[in-house]
């Protein structure tokens, strides 16, 4: 499957269905606390992770994560790993311009980001743990680029699929990520039609049996 129809699976689904397939596969489930910070919105691309510490003595270098910027494409979404501070913010204004231009799907940030009203003129989505004025400069550094990084306790490696909407955040191996996403279809397909049931009268408990959410027919009597 190429990497386009891959992630037009993906954008099929939500984090609840792909956090199922997730669970039936033994593979860490979706985690919350990372939010949209404007609008209703939702991201899924492949991961291009940079990861940040606090600023050390020394000449100053580029800013954070623009180097990741130059090395994404309309297939990314761009994983910050900051450890989760809420202190000092991890993304801006002028980040979200460079990204949008580039095409990135967004940005998931394990931290807080500035500049909330330029993201949402750009249409451009971003997630993190919230917002604050308080700039990056000469607080942080950019410790990675394209290695491991934590997002929310998730490890997210450079290439993963990462989908992220109002729920929550879910982070899927580039190798099992066609497997997660078949799982995932099926979820959705069952729990449409226990909805149409619903709709049609079925009653709750009868319709919505656990065994048959979980795709166990032979169970469901």
């Amino acid at each position: 499957m190429s990497n386009s129809s891959l992630l037009d699976r993906f954008a099929a689904l939500d984090s609840a269905a792909v956090s199922d397939a997730l669970d039936q596969l033994g593979l860490p489930s979706g985690v919350g606390g990372v939010r949209p910070v404007w609008g209703p919105t939702a991201v899924v691309g492949f991961a291009v992770t940079v990861g940040l510490e606090p600023r050390a003595e020394g000449p100053a270098g580029a800013h954070i994560a623009t180097t990741a910027i130059e090395n994404s494409d309309d297939q990314s979404v761009i994983v910050v790993d900051n450890q989760g501070r809420s202190d000092v913010s991890c993304w801006g204004g002028i980040l979200s311009l460079g990204a949008s231009l580039r095409g990135v799907r967004g940005v998931v940030a394990d931290g807080v980001c500035r500049d909330v009203a330029e993201a949402r003129e750009l249409d451009f989505p971003v997630f993190s743990r919230g917002s604050i004025p308080a700039t990056a400069r000469g607080r942080l550094q950019q410790r990675s680029l394209g290695q491991p990084v934590t997002v929310a306790g998730l490890t997210v490696e450079q290439g993963d699929v990462v989908l992220a909407d109002e729920s929550g955040l879910v982070v899927v191996p580039r190798d099992r990520a066609e497997e997660v996403a078949e799982i995932a279809t099926g979820i959705v397909a069952r729990e449409r039609a226990i909805a149409d049931e619903v709709r049609a009268g079925v009653p709750l408990s009868r319709a919505m049996h656990d065994a048959r959410l979980a795709g166990d027919k032979e169970s469901v009597r």
